[in-house]
């Protein structure tokens, strides 16, 4: 079996969903198609929550109307008069009142979840009834019977499959499922996600718990490419890379794949394939365990980067020191980008910033704390390329001329990472494809 993620963009019209259950029934071999949330509408529903959050009704009332009027147009453009296009309406119309009885009642944090995967519910069922008025044959498996996270956040990779497999026995014969990314359920039996763009991550764990033959993320680019297209001119798709290439890519910046994708499909062997709905012809990016040769493959940025520099006289030969300041980050669930230390000083950064005055109070206990936000950080990555290759000179030299805030080299034989303040990004990255990839 093979599994299909399909993203928001790929399922964002009519003609989209049309042309995406067309493409799932080409392949003849069974498969298991998960689908974001249509384009625009996990946005819509957060600001909504958010609306009802401040108390403010009105507001709310009138983007569920924006949104719902929305979703019955792709209804009647999805559908032939009949039967289905007054199912799909009469489907929406349910969805639509759940969506509105948040407006009556104290509105909670686990409400807000429930709200989020209102998207993903409706995008599955217009999807599968197309199917069923096209004459496919399809079956939709909700996500929320299967999919749940433990007490940590992590994945209960155990319930995913024993429940998973349950479901599919209900089927014999059948080779056309359909389900949610995304949505899961917490270990209280709520309703979760796995956190935004989390339906790569939802294909990944399906396929492991499924033993499936491929993962394939379906998106709007022909695979990664060498560089980031919205930046820069010319870039090419990449047709082979390594898992621990492709990690590297998709933490510091690719936009085209979720990061905690990698890392189940690179356990369980399983081939991951980045292919384009738009040009569904082209080859695409293959990600498997093996590197296809050395070198530097491909250029990544990750923005809204906080750099923190603890200076205190207390560090040099103080024993401890560093476990302190990582236990502060731990405390907070704050993840750390990179770090870089000195004598007197250590320097790290994050991405997430919504703690970081509880940790800089923390971080002033050890010392005299610093702060620079607006940075970007910019990552080459290839196979071996931290192996005394030159691959780090030929950065260096590329980014001649654009100030340096903190250099990361040596953690991984896999990545270079440079922080500049984002102001440079695009001459930073343009920089990098002349310098390396003659673009």
């Amino acid at each position: 079996m093979i599994i299909m993620k399909f993203g928001g963009t790929s399922v964002g019209s009519a003609e989209r969903i049309k042309a995406v259950a067309r493409l799932a029934a080409s392949y003849k071999e069974p498969k298991m198609v998960v689908l974001s949330a249509m384009s625009g509408t996990t946005n819509s529903l957060l600001e909504i929550a958010d609306s009802l959050a401040k108390k403010n009704t009105g507001a709310a009332h009138e983007r569920i109307n924006l949104l719902e009027k929305k979703y019955h147009f792709v209804a009647d453009e999805l559908f032939k008069e009949g039967e289905y296009r007054e199912m799909s309406h009469d489907l929406l119309r349910e969805h639509f009142s759940y969506i509105r009885s948040f407006t009556l009642d104290l509105f909670t944090a686990n409400e807000i979840k429930c709200m989020a995967a209102q998207g993903e519910l409706m995008s599955t069922a217009l999807f599968e009834l197309y199917c069923r008025e096209s004459g496919i044959a399809s079956v939709l498996l909700p996500a929320l019977n299967f999919m749940r996270i433990d007490r940590e956040q992590e994945p209960d990779h155990f319930y995913i499959k024993e429940n998973l497999g349950r479901e599919l026995e209900k089927y014999p014969g059948k080779s056309f499922f359909i389900t949610q990314g995304f949505i899961c359920r917490n270990a209280f039996g709520e309703v979760d996600n796995l956190k935004r763009g989390g339906s790569d991550y939802s294909a990944a764990l399906i396929g492991v718990a499924m033993n499936a033959s491929a993962i394939q993320i379906w998106t709007d680019i022909d695979g990664f490419h060498d560089n980031d297209p919205r930046f820069v001119k010319n870039t090419h798709a990449i047709a082979e890379l390594s898992f621990d290439e492709a990690a590297e890519l998709a933490y510091f910046g690719a936009k085209i794949l979720h990061p905690s994708t990698i890392l189940p499909a690179k356990v369980a062997g399983i081939p991951v394939i980045i292919k384009n709905t738009l040009n569904p012809g082209a080859a695409g990016t293959t990600i498997t365990d093996k590197a296809s040769g050395k070198g530097i493959k491909a250029i990544a940025a990750k923005d809204g980067i906080t750099a923190i520099r603890v200076k205190s006289g207390r560090m040099l030969l103080a024993y401890g020191f560093m476990r302190k300041v990582f236990e502060i980050f731990e405390i907070y669930k704050t993840p750390i980008d990179m770090i870089t230390t000195s004598e007197i000083s250590v320097s790290l950064t994050i991405d997430d910033t919504s703690r970081l005055s509880r940790i800089i109070d923390d971080l002033k206990h050890y010392g005299t704390v610093e702060t620079d936000q607006d940075h970007t950080i910019i990552s080459a990555v290839g196979e071996g390329i931290a192996e005394g290759s030159g691959a780090a000179q030929s950065v260096f030299n590329a980014l001649s001329g654009i100030p340096v805030r903190m250099i990361s080299y040596g953690g991984s034989q896999h990545n270079i990472s440079i922080l500049i303040p984002s102001s440079f990004k695009n001459q930073a990255l343009n920089a990098l494809s002349a310098h390396l990839f003659n673009q």
